[in-house]
C-alpha cells in the first residue's frame, strides 16, 4: 500500500501528551496496530499553530493548485519523500491507474430565519429519495463562526432567501452498518449525545441548482477566516453537483497535471460519490453517500490489477465506493446506489494499492 498526502499547510502536527488514543497496541496478529471504532476529536486532537492553518487556498499566495506539499509514504519499503502535488507522475509507473470522483461541490450553505426571527444557518448535506434531504443547523456566533444548533424544532418552518423556505422534521439518527442483521439488513441506531442532523424538505422557486448558485454559499470551516467563492471549494474535474463538502483530495490536480499523468501511460478513471456532512467530533460514523462506479472503470481496475498494476484512490471517498463494489475475491463491479459500508483496519481493502489524501 502507499499513501500519498498532499497538503496547503507547512506542518505535521504535534500530538498533544496524553490524548493520543491511536498510538500501537498490536492485534493478536502482531502485524498492525488497532485503532478504536470512530475515534472521536479527543483522539485525533493534535496542536496546530494558527499561523500554519490552510485558511486560504494556495491562489491566494500567488501558487499554483498543484503546488502544494506532497508526502509519499510507501509501506513496503518504509520510505517517505517530501515533494510537491505536480510531482505526482513521477511516483507512479505506466499501466497505473487513478481514479477519480467527479462529484462537483454545490453551494450547500444557506442563511435560514426561524419564525422568531432569529438567524441560523441551513447546511445541505444529503439529499435522499423523494426529495428528502439531511440537513445541520448552526448558530451564527459574534466572531463569525458557528455552532452545531441542537434545540428540537421538528416541524418548524424556516424562511430561506429568495423566496424559498424548509421544514424541519424530525432528527437523523445514522445506524451502524456492522450491526446489521443478515436477514433482514436492519442495523442498530448509533447512540450520540445529540443529533446535530435532521429530516428537511425544501421549497425553492428554482431549480435546486440553480438556486444554490444564487443564493447558497460554501461550506466553511472555522479557520477559514474569510468568504472564498464555491470556485475554491471545487476540483477541476468536478461534473456533477452534489458534494456538500469538496472531495478535497483531488483539489490539486490541473489539466496539465492529467495530461501528463496519461503522457505517460497512467490511466485515469472517473466514479462519483456524493460528499455529505458527517463528523467524527461525537463519535459519528459516516453517512449513507449516494454513488455510481461506470462499468467503464470497473473493467478498467480489473484489467489494471489482472496486469499487475497499481489502482491509487483520490481520497477515501473513491476508497468507499469502490469498497462498495468489491468482491471478496478483489473483482470490482459496477454499481450504483446508495453505501453505509466503513472501512476499518479491522477489513481488508481490496479494490485499491495507493491512496491519495
Amino acid at each position: 500500500m502507499q499513501l500519498l498526502s498532499n497538503s496547503d499547510s507547512a506542518v505535521t502536527g504535534e500530538l498533544i501528551p496524553g490524548t493520543n488514543s491511536l498510538s500501537p497496541s498490536t492485534k493478536s496478529g502482531g502485524e498492525h496496530p488497532s485503532l478504536p471504532d470512530y475515534p472521536t476529536e479527543k483522539d485525533l486532537r493534535f496542536r496546530l499553530p494558527k499561523e500554519l492553518e490552510a485558511s486560504e487556498p494556495p491562489e491566494a499566495r500567488g501558487m499554483a493548485r498543484d503546488e502544494i506539499r506532497l508526502m509519499v509514504s510507501a509501506r513496503e519499503s518504509d520510505r517517505v519523500a517530501h515533494t510537491l502535488f505536480r510531482s505526482l507522475p513521477n511516483y507512479l509507473d505506466e499501466g497505473d491507474l487513478v481514479v477519480l470522483n467527479t462529484s462537483r461541490t454545490i453551494n450547500a450553505a444557506l442563511e435560514a430565519v426561524r419564525p422568531d426571527g432569529s438567524l441560523l444557518h441551513l447546511h445541505l448535506s444529503t439529499r435522499l429519495p423523494a426529495d428528502i434531504w439531511i440537513v445541520e443547523l448552526r448558530r451564527p456566533l459574534p466572531d463569525g463562526g458557528t455552532e452545531p444548533f441542537v434545540e428540537n424544532i421538528t416541524d418548524e418552518h424556516l424562511t430561506l432567501p429568495g423566496g424559498a423556505s424548509a421544514v424541519i422534521h424530525r432528527s437523523y439518527v445514522p445506524t451502524d452498518e456492522r450491526t446489521a442483521d443478515p436477514d433482514s439488513g436492519r442495523a442498530t441506531p448509533v447512540r450520540l449525545r445529540q443529533h446535530r442532523l435532521r429530516m428537511a424538505t425544501l421549497r425553492t422557486p428554482l431549480a435546486l441548482d440553480d438556486y444554490l448558485e444564487q443564493h447558497g454559499f460554501p461550506i466553511r470551516y472555522g479557520y477559514v477566516k474569510r468568504p472564498w467563492p464555491i470556485s475554491c471549494y471545487r476540483t477541476l474535474y468536478g461534473v456533477e453537483n452534489g458534494s456538500a463538502e469538496m472531495p478535497s483530495a483531488g483539489r490539486g490536480f490541473t489539466p496539465e497535471l492529467i495530461t501528463r499523468l496519461v503522457a505517460r501511460g497512467i490511466g485515469v478513471a472517473p466514479l462519483l460519490l456524493h460528499t455529505g456532512v458527517a463528523s467524527q467530533e461525537e463519535g459519528e460514523p459516516p453517512y449513507e453517500e449516494y454513488f455510481r462506479v461506470p462499468e467503464s472503470t470497473a473493467r478498467l481496475i480489473n484489467i489494471t490489477h489482472a496486469a499487475g498494476k497499481r489502482v491509487i484512490a483520490v481520497g477515501t471517498t473513491v476508497v468507499r465506493a469502490l469498497e462498495s463494489v468489491t468482491d471478496r475475491l478483489g473483482n470490482l463491479h459496477p454499481g450504483e446506489g446508495w453505501t453505509r459500508l466503513v472501512v476499518t483496519p479491522d477489513r481488508e481493502i481490496r479494490s485499491v494499492d495507493g491512496l491519495l489524501t
